[in-house]
């Protein structure tokens, strides 16, 4: 959101992560050869991975690093400690993830939910759950029986359902338009190949400059004193849009 960020994460034992797990994730996280220095380490960094407050502290933490090296700034980005609540599966859970799927809608910046980027509904529309980043238990016995895909539709059509509907004392709050609702619902909240395509050219905006290699290469050399990068940026290929290219990496798979 504009000055805070929700996440909901299932956090493992210590005792889950097998040697195996460890070394990937530190592989993944610093590349092979940095990895190595922490082989000797690896009780240490299982403790790392369990807790809940060094998740969030790399997160915090990485991000003011980049804010600050971006905007010429210097000490702490956020203001508080993080607040953390244990969420019951079933009901509960499904209703936490809703809310925050529809914190986007009730604050009136967009009308559908997957129209916000950074929200789990936005990723799944714009990448196909790439990498399979995101968790498909939605914590209802009925969903876990089901395929990805068919968990990602019943889930959007609870969420759907659930933003169409005001809440109590709060009139301020926006929902999702009633015309939306009905459309999807005739559509049986399916998530078709146009509707990746549409909303992933949503986010060509944020790329800067579109179209061939040519064309991105010599309009960032007209304007490149615009950019504040200081380092020279070159054409990323937007997959599945053959020769087409951005300034930005567009790694939405259609």
């Amino acid at each position: 959101m504009d000055n805070h960020f929700h996440l909901l994460v299932k956090m493992l034992p210590e005792h889950e992560f097998t040697d195996e797990a460890v070394k990937e994730r530190l592989e993944r996280y610093y590349g092979e050869k940095r990895a190595l220095a922490w082989e000797g380490q690896m009780p240490f960094v299982r403790s790392k991975l369990a807790s809940l407050s060094e998740f969030v502290r790399e997160i915090k933490v990485n991000f003011t690093r980049f804010y600050n090296k971006r905007h010429g700034r210097r000490g702490y980005f956020w203001g508080d400690r993080f607040k953390s609540v244990i969420v019951e599966e079933g009901e509960t859970l499904i209703n936490c993830l809703a809310y925050i799927d529809l914190n986007p809608v009730r604050a009136g910046i967009v009308e559908r939910p997957e129209d916000y980027r950074w929200n789990s509904l936005g990723y799944h529309i714009q990448t196909n759950n790439k990498d399979g980043f995101l968790s498909t238990d939605f914590g209802l016995k009925q969903f876990n029986v089901k395929s990805d895909k068919e968990r990602v539709r019943l889930y959007r059509k609870y969420v759907y359902e659930t933003g169409a509907i005001p809440l109590a004392g709060k009139s301020f709050t926006k929902t999702i338009p009633e015309k939306i609702v009905t459309e999807e619902r005739k559509k049986e909240f399916e998530i078709s190949r146009t509707d990746r395509f549409f909303c992933r050219t949503r986010y060509f905006t944020d790329s800067g400059i579109i179209g061939s290699r040519e064309f991105v290469s010599g309009t960032y050399q007209q304007f490149k004193h615009l950019f504040q990068s200081k380092h020279e940026k070159k054409p990323k290929s937007v997959k599945g849009l053959d020769g087409v290219f951005s300034l930005k990496r567009l790694s939405e798979a259609i």
